[in-house]
């Protein structure tokens, strides 16, 4: 549910010793919560703060100053985040491991040995390259818990598309230039390793170089030694309610057909699974189908009066190989979060509180850490 203005969340709060934690805060998280974006983003996404709510503040931002009110008054005054910035368009295996050299930096700085990673669309595929990485480099389990919201974890049916445009690299520019502007053509990007890296399969069996999500995920799965949990939220929305920043990726390819189960990609679509015949349904949340984003644990997120939360959906148990979810974790829509794949992160207004949803999820970390 939509938050009460922050303002009147100081003025409630404010005591003999200054501001108190609202009474329904989340729970403060052990270590720290570092927020790890998605494709195309860095400190903004199509001209708005990636990890904002509809106004900028950065949802992990605690108010722990005096009558502070850009913050989000539903964590703990305590809690710890950071949003981490990697390349924008780029394959996982190089922004994983730019994420984890953005955590070394971090834990340094805050003298903590343990991180949460919580990540949106690629950055939750980027998060598992840079939990094994500094599990590697560290020589123990960094990572506590490790939470995906909206990724495609067994690939995009819109990187295929934007693949399969035309002549190589020309075409995949000029697509995804499209859809985020001249930040393709920043230094250090590669917009077609990006693209190759989010389908399921290897793009190109004779280029001397295997890619595509199912590679990934064997050589970056789920291990406990990786990360001690793992955990995600599935988003879809369908017909006119989803935002319009996705119009013109609509105008590539229209609905993508996510609910359908089947091992790897049967219908050569770019992500793992098939559809199930009927393509304009909540199956997808303009990006990515449901068939394509659970890892480990389903998380269920509920809205309440006073604070929401973030359980595990205990009825489709857990996803320890990426590459073999179970029929009903690929089609079932219990727990689907009724949002578009950028309405979570705060693009576009609407009644959605970012706030709210990732104040829950970092409770549901406390709980786990």
């Amino acid at each position: 549910m939509k938050q009460q203005p922050p303002l009147f969340l100081a003025v409630l709060a404010v005591g003999v010793l200054g501001v108190a934690a609202p009474a329904l805060a989340a729970e403060k998280t052990t270590y720290p919560v570092v927020f790890a974006h998605g494709l195309g983003g860095f400190d903004d996404i199509l001209g708005y703060d990636y990890w904002g709510d509809d106004y900028g503040v950065f949802v992990g931002d605690a108010c722990d100053e005096f009558l502070e009110v850009s913050c989000n008054g539903d964590l703990n005054s305590k809690q710890r985040a950071f949003a981490a910035a990697v390349q924008p368009l780029q394959s996982s295996d190089v922004r994983g491991l730019d994420l984890a050299n953005d955590v070394e930096g971090y834990l340094a700085s805050s003298g903590s040995a343990y991180v949460n990673l919580v990540g949106h669309s690629q950055g939750g595929i980027d998060a598992r390259k840079a939990a094994k990485v500094l599990r590697e480099r560290k020589g123990y389990t960094v990572v506590k818990a490790l939470v995906s919201v909206s990724s495609p974890h067994r690939g995009s049916p819109v990187a295929k598309y934007i693949l399969d445009l035309g002549p190589g690299i020309t075409s995949v520019l000029d697509a995804l230039f499209r859809i985020y502007g001249d930040v393709v053509y920043g230094p250090g990007n590669d917009g077609y390793a990006a693209v190759k890296a989010l389908i399921y399969n290897d793009a190109d069996a004779n280029d001397g170089k295997t890619t595509g999500a199912k590679a990934f995920n064997v050589a970056n799965p789920i291990n406990a030694s990786y990360a001690a949990h793992y955990a995600s939220l599935v988003t879809a929305q369908s017909g006119l309610s989803v935002n319009p920043a996705l119009w013109l990726v609509r105008q590539f390819f229209f609905d993508i057909d996510g609910d359908g189960a089947c091992a790897d990609d049967c219908d050569n679509d770019g992500a793992a699974g098939r559809g199930d015949g009927v393509r304009n349904e909540q199956d997808d949340d303009g990006l990515v189908g449901v068939n394509s984003q659970q890892m480990g644990y389903r998380l269920r997120y509920t809205e309440r009066f006073g604070a929401d939360l973030v359980a595990q959906d205990s009825a489709l148990g857990y996803v320890s190989n990426i590459n073999a979810p179970s029929s009903l974790q690929q089609t079932s829509m219990s727990s689907v979060i009724n949002q578009d794949h950028v309405d979570v992160i705060g693009i576009g207004p609407d009644t959605f509180s970012e706030m709210e949803f990732y104040a829950a999820i970092i409770d549901y970390i406390a709980k786990v850490d």
